[in-house]
């Protein structure tokens, strides 16, 4: 039997791991210092929870968990012999594995809506599936890291979560463009050119612009069986870099002015806030998920071809859907996977990120008693550490210490067992000194180590 995993999954051995854990606690160090607190939600929702949350695609790529027991037992005939699988899965399946972190936030906050202070600022860090394509920068398993405000409508969290997206990528090293848009201004476009009926098709379409190309949105419009004044209508709004052509675009609807009101008010949020990255205005942001209202933002990372590494908007009515108060909303979210995909293309990842624990190394078994106690002295003051066993020649146990990155190594023979001391090789310099053993710990402890 050939043994591997499924398709869009990975598995990650210690060095990745130690990388992703950089990854993470970089994003939770500016979530905690933002306010944010967080929560966790079950790997499985209702499917009732999640359908109809993500549009006709997103329903599409939902993993479902068939009912425990004999599934079939409770299909009708009729259905299976038709083979129609939608009608099935409302009998199959109760359950799904959870799309995004977004609408299981928003169940959480209507069914503990007693316990939580309003405005709720909150953090995941969690997996998430969807049954997507696998190719580069995308899987069917992968973790999100969510921030999100629910319960005002203040458009300072807008600014706020630029500020954030710019001072997680700075820190992470990767040069990003964070675009903005508001879904107002494509609500607005469908009302100019008289298509509120298709505002859905027409976004999932302007939302492809960057995978299809100009023509390929054409192609789709097309279909649609818009009329070419229209679709040059929607060529137009697309090519605007400033909200001042956006305005006399939309000089006569109301919402379209709104969004292009909403957008300035962040901007005068940041004007005063230095900025790392850039901030650009994109009316060719679309984000496809239905729930979006308001504000979207997509973060892409320069120097190197991947699809978005962040993103999010500002959502109003999400709550309502689970029969809870209009509560006004907006999140955003890093993707992981991809962010640790750019970051080892770029090589990113700092040196010292490579560290394993300290390794202490005998030249006899005669010595290992005498390694197992600094063994544990270092434990005790909370320095990692490890004892190879005993009996290997030192070759074999400096390639060992070489192979899982060790920064330190400490040596152990005849005159160090005599002395009680002890010889402490850095393996990034190369630098060896002879020190006591009283005077490891301090050794290792100073801040140049760490």
């Amino acid at each position: 039997m050939k043994v591997n995993i499924p398709k869009g999954t990975r598995d990650f051995g210690p060095q990745e791991i130690y990388k992703r854990k950089y990854i993470f606690n970089t994003i939770k160090k500016y979530f905690e210092l933002f306010g944010y607190v967080p929560i966790e939600t079950p790997a499985m929702e209702n499917l009732d929870t999640l359908t109809g949350k993500y549009g006709e695609e997103g329903d599409q790529l939902l993993f479902k968990v068939l009912n425990n027991g004999d599934f079939l037992k409770k299909v009708s005939p009729d259905i299976l012999e038709e083979k129609n699988s939608p009608k099935a899965v409302k009998q199959l399946s109760k359950r799904g594995l959870k799309y995004d972190l977004t609408i299981p936030f928003a169940r959480y906050v209507v069914m503990h809506r007693n316990e939580i202070n309003i405005p709720f600022k909150r953090y995941q860090i969690q997996p998430v599936w969807r049954a997507d394509r696998p190719q580069k920068g995308r899987y069917q398993e992968f973790y999100q890291c969510d921030a999100d405000v629910i319960g005002s409508s203040s458009l300072q969290y807008e600014a706020e979560f630029v500020q954030l997206f710019d001072k997680v990528f700075r820190d992470l090293g990767i040069s990003v463009d964070i675009k903005i848009n508001n879904r107002k201004l494509l609500t607005a476009l469908s009302i100019l050119i008289n298509e509120e009926e298709n505002l859905t098709s027409i976004t999932t379409a302007i939302d492809k612009l960057d995978k299809i190309g100009e023509s390929g949105v054409v192609n789709i419009l097309k279909k649609l069986k818009l009329p070419d004044a229209k679709i040059t209508s929607i060529l137009k709004f697309l090519s605007f870099r400033n909200l001042s052509d956006v305005r006399e675009f939309f000089n006569d609807i109301e919402l379209g002015q709104l969004g292009v009101k909403e957008l300035e008010e962040i901007y005068s949020f940041l004007t005063n806030q230095q900025l790392t990255n850039t901030l650009t205005f994109d009316p060719t942001l679309a984000r496809g998920l239905n729930y979006y209202t308001g504000t979207i933002f997509e973060v892409a990372a320069k120097n190197v071809e991947m699809g978005s590494i962040g993103g999010g908007g500002r959502y109003d009515d999400l709550t309502k859907v689970f029969g809870g108060e209009a509560l006004g909303g907006i999140g955003i979210s890093f993707g992981a996977e991809r962010i640790f995909d750019v970051m080892e293309e770029l090589k990113l990842f700092p040196p010292k990120i490579k560290s394993a624990p300290v390794l202490i190394l005998t030249l006899d078994p005669i010595y290992q008693q005498h390694g197992y106690t600094i063994l544990n002295t270092l434990r005790d003051e909370g320095i990692k550490a490890d004892l190879y066993p005993a009996g290997d020649k030192m070759k074999k146990q400096m390639k060992y210490a070489n192979n899982i990155n060790c920064q330190f190594v400490i040596i152990i023979g005849e005159e160090e067992f005599r002395n009680q001391n002890a010889s402490l090789k850095n393996m990034i310099t190369g630098e060896q000194v002879t020190i006591d053993r009283d005077e490891i710990v301090e050794k290792l402890l100073k801040p140049e180590n760490h």
